[in-house]
């Protein structure tokens, strides 16, 4: 089923390509775009970085770049580039504020963090781990002031630990 929607996208994206008046700077960044989720999606993500980058140096519309560095930002969460990962998810909100899978991804990248700090149990590393769970309740309510119906595991956490 997934490869018969993403040639649906291929056909419908070349035609709306075809039938838009948009520069050809701009249809080189969708090209590079639409290359760089292919490989992404078949875990190619050097290929995908690559092709993302390429994009982002092309693409003259902000929402356009917003997501594409939102796609940035997810490669770097796969390969546990966690702090990369934050700083492209923060980029993509500059340019997508409403974006509240980005504010999730963020929240969950500190979630991961804190639980880990908890696990070396030492007092300096329980301070940490406490004020990263404030940090990912902050981004959790950000996440679900955008899209309150989306995150009920963000929603329940917040409200059993008080947050």
């Amino acid at each position: 089923m997934g490869n018969f929607i993403d040639k649906t996208f291929t056909v419908i994206a070349d035609i709306i390509l075809k039938i838009l008046p948009v520069s050809k700077k701009e249809k080189q960044a969708f090209a590079y775009y639409r290359a760089g989720m292919a490989a992404q999606e078949n875990g190619r993500y050097s290929e995908a970085l690559e092709n993302y980058y390429e994009s982002i140096v092309l693409d003259e519309d902000p929402v356009d770049r917003g997501y594409t560095l939102y796609n940035i930002a997810l490669i770097y969460t796969y390969t546990a580039r966690y702090s990369e990962a934050v700083e492209f998810y923060h980029q993509a909100l500059e340019l997508c504020p409403d974006l509240s899978s980005a504010f999730h991804n963020i929240a969950l990248i500190y979630h991961r963090e804190a639980t880990q700090a908890t696990l070396l149990s030492e007092d300096l590393y329980d301070e940490m781990a406490e004020e990263l769970f404030d940090k990912a309740a902050e981004y959790f309510r950000q996440a679900l002031e955008i899209a309150p119906d989306n995150y009920p595991e963000a929603k329940n956490w917040l409200k059993i630990t008080g947050r």
